[in-house]
């Protein structure tokens, strides 16, 4: 060695990965002088910043998707929980489950519902790559409406079994279309949050995707507003027409309007 050099000592290298937090993973270098251990001396390369590490973080669907299932799978069970075997003097069980009909008709139009609420949240998962906070926001508003449906449901069956035109039916048919509107408008809210933030869509999603969505949901949230007015100043069977028929126009429009996925 040379007068005026400095030895370069022995050291031990490796590279491991740390968590980063929210931020993920960051692959790291570790440098010790050789035998020494412990508290390592150098960590290049994990440069994260507080702030960031604390911030929301965009997030895979996978999590979303399975939570909202869940709650889905829980709305549909808590509805046939409304059906029961009605009470009845012997020979006449028959009568007695033909008298609840109101129960069958809530129980089919909640169910159908349901399904399509289901199909067209499928639908839309197809084509989301990523959530943020206000798209979970959206998605946590869609499941409070659909895992409340339940309670509507069997407020309509019991007063329409008691009366098909007096003011219990009429409150009840009310309700019902006050909370299925409800449900559609968070389902503007969660298309509303698509058409602000469209990278969190993959990049070949039809461009009529978010605009039909959001029609079809004024359109449903217009709808049952109307049916329940019908229901409450007319005949409560005629908003109770409308909660069936309409989850057959979400199941026919659930690929978009018009069935038409390209172009407007």
């Amino acid at each position: 060695m040379q007068s005026g050099e400095i030895a370069k000592p022995a050291i031990d290298e490796e590279r491991i990965t740390v968590c980063g937090g929210p931020a993920g993973t960051v692959r790291t270098r570790i440098v010790r002088p050789v035998g020494i251990a412990g508290i390592l001396p150098e960590i290049s390369g994990a440069t994260l910043s507080r702030t960031h590490s604390r911030r929301f973080s965009r997030s895979e669907t996978t999590r979303a998707e399975a939570f909202s299932d869940g709650v889905f799978a829980i709305a549909v069970t808590l509805l046939v929980l409304n059906l029961a075997g009605p009470p009845h003097e012997p020979g006449g069980l028959g009568r007695a489950l033909l008298a609840q009909w109101p129960a069958y008709l809530g129980y089919l139009a909640s169910f159908g519902y349901v399904a399509v609420i289901w199909l067209n949240h499928h639908q839309a998962f197809v084509r989301i790559r990523a959530m943020d906070r206000g798209l979970h926001a959206a998605n946590l508003l869609l499941l409070l409406t659909t895992a409340a449906l339940s309670f509507p449901t069997a407020v309509v069956a019991d007063a329409l079994q008691t009366d098909l035109t007096d003011s219990d039916a009429r409150v009840a048919v009310a309700l019902y279309a006050g909370l299925a509107a409800a449900m559609c408008l968070s389902w503007v809210a969660f298309y509303q949050q698509l058409a602000r933030r469209p990278e969190l869509m993959d990049p070949d999603v039809e461009d009529t995707y978010v605009r039909h969505g959001r029609l079809r949901s004024w359109a449903g949230a217009v709808a049952y507003t109307v049916a329940g007015l019908l229901g409450v100043f007319i005949a409560p069977l005629l908003a109770i027409a409308v909660f069936v028929l309409l989850p057959i126009f979400y199941f026919v429009t659930s690929e978009g309007l018009s069935g038409r996925r390209d172009g407007s």
